[in-house]
């Protein structure tokens, strides 16, 4: 059963093997009913709507530290039925199963290990839902999770929950978050959403300006901004389940982003909060556009050490030219955003399809939705930073040529990666030509320039 404690060894311990903590745990998830306004009789309701790796991962931490409260709070997960496991993950699963003892045990106990052995066989399908029930996630078999509720239908999902979890990717957001809303017509209370996707989406009028999943979703359900926040930070799903140090941030209105830090802080997962909510959700979009590029150049190299290092000078200079442009206080935002873009750059999804696509195992063609990673959200982010900043609205002064240009003219990378990915105009061996063109600035003067100009353009996130 879901939530369910063995003791092993004297010591208390979930029955996937991961420890439990007990201290603290009941009177942080009190004091977060409390706030909500919850009766002793009336479940505080937790959603997930999305089941990728991050969206499984945050539902299964959840489920893990609070599931055992089964009286005061219930956490389930929706995802969409029909999507069957094909053969060869269920070979794979079937060895992941296999290989852990706590897993094998597991699936025996509750009667569901002789599924994995005919869909290895060939003799039955799995579905992906079927699957995360066990505490499989189809984008991150390697990593078990511990059994979670999952429900199918959006509606019995979503029409009561107190807090809504949006793991979808910003390409999807918009179109999960517009049905909900027709379940939330006759609500009476507002619910808590806390989004974790990172992907932006350009409009170009009145005004060119940046939309996030936080704003497709305030403008999808009318929930009021402050109830919407964002959460993200520097980190991989598989190895935050796997209990590695990790932090994060969760922006937003004060009223509810501390008691939700202090809510989903653990000592392996520690939340911090800010009020900065759009800045970070764009910044978290604007990792992946340079991820993609550094991947391609790895794998072009043969993982060479210099080109990467080349690459990374270009590219932190190109990010940090850009928050310039979106950001009042840039400085602050240096250490999150070098941050996200270093782990992003070791083993992150967006990193991993740029080294695809330079090998030749991916083509364009398959588009940016991988079968086992998900959306490549950087894909989508790279055509709507290029064209917002190629927009004339936003001219700078280019300094060697000494006349205004669009942004996008002085950042070489993007232009190369909105060639390759968006129009295809150029392969990705176009990224080390553009790494190696003489003409190149210095990546030093890139942020000189924008340090030395007034170049913050707050309509770009849709401020006055």
């Amino acid at each position: 059963m879901v939530g369910s404690i063995e003791v092993k060894s004297g010591n208390n311990m979930y029955s996937n093997g991961r420890v439990h903590n007990h201290n603290g745990l009941e009177d942080k998830l009190d004091e977060l009913r409390q706030i909500l306004g919850k009766s002793n009789d009336d479940l505080l309701r937790i959603v997930c709507v999305g089941a990728g790796a991050w969206g499984s991962v945050f539902a299964a931490l959840l489920q893990d530290s609070y599931g055992q409260f089964r009286d005061k709070v219930q956490i389930r997960i929706w995802r969409r039925s029909g999507r069957a496991v094909d053969r060869a993950t269920a070979e794979h699963l079937f060895e992941v199963i296999n290989s852990r003892e706590d897993v094998l045990r597991r699936l025996i106990r509750r009667c569901a290990y002789l599924k994995y052995v005919e869909a290895r066989l060939g003799d039955r399908t799995l579905y992906a839902d079927e699957i995360l029930k066990d505490g499989f996630c189809l984008n991150m078999i390697d990593t078990p999770l511990c059994p979670l509720k999952v429900v199918t239908n959006l509606q019995e999902a979503v029409w009561d929950a107190d807090v809504v979890i949006n793991g979808f990717p910003s390409t999807e957001t918009r179109e999960v978050f517009n049905e909900i809303s027709k379940y939330w017509k006759e609500r009476i209370t507002v619910p808590i959403i806390i989004s974790l996707a990172k992907g932006i989406e350009a409009e170009l009028d009145p005004v060119p300006h940046i939309i996030t999943p936080t704003q497709m979703i305030n403008r999808a359900t009318g929930v009021p901004v402050e109830n919407i926040l964002y959460l993200g930070g520097p980190n991989i799903a598989s190895e935050i389940y796997n209990k590695e140090y990790a932090n994060a941030r969760i922006c937003g209105s004060e009223k509810w982003r501390k008691p939700l830090a202090k809510f989903l802080r653990q000592p392996h997962f520690i939340v911090w909060d800010n009020s900065d909510l759009i800045t970070h959700e764009v910044m978290g979009g604007l990792k992946n556009v340079y991820a993609i590029g550094a991947g391609i150049a790895a794998a072009l190299t043969n993982e060479s050490a210099t080109s990467k290092s080349v690459y990374f000078a270009h590219c932190t200079s190109e990010m940090i030219f850009i928050t310039y442009l979106l950001s009042e206080e840039p400085e602050r935002l240096a250490g999150p955003l070098l941050a996200d873009t270093y782990v992003t750059l070791l083993k992150g999804r967006n990193a991993w399809y740029g080294q695809m696509i330079a090998k030749g195992e991916l083509s364009l063609d398959m588009g940016d939705s991988i079968s086992g990673k998900g959306t490549i959200q950087g894909v989508s982010a790279v055509g709507a930073f290029y064209e917002l900043l190629s927009q004339s609205s936003l001219n700078v002064l280019h300094p060697g040529e000494n006349k205004p240009v669009a942004p996008v003219e002085l950042c070489p990378i993007l232009k190369t990666l909105y060639k390759i990915l968006i129009k295809r105009e150029q392969g990705p061996m176009a990224i080390l030509q553009a790494l190696r063109d003489e003409n190149l600035n210095d990546p030093r003067d890139r942020i000189e320039i924008a340090q030395s100009h007034a170049f913050y353009r707050p309509s770009l996130l849709g401020q006055p």
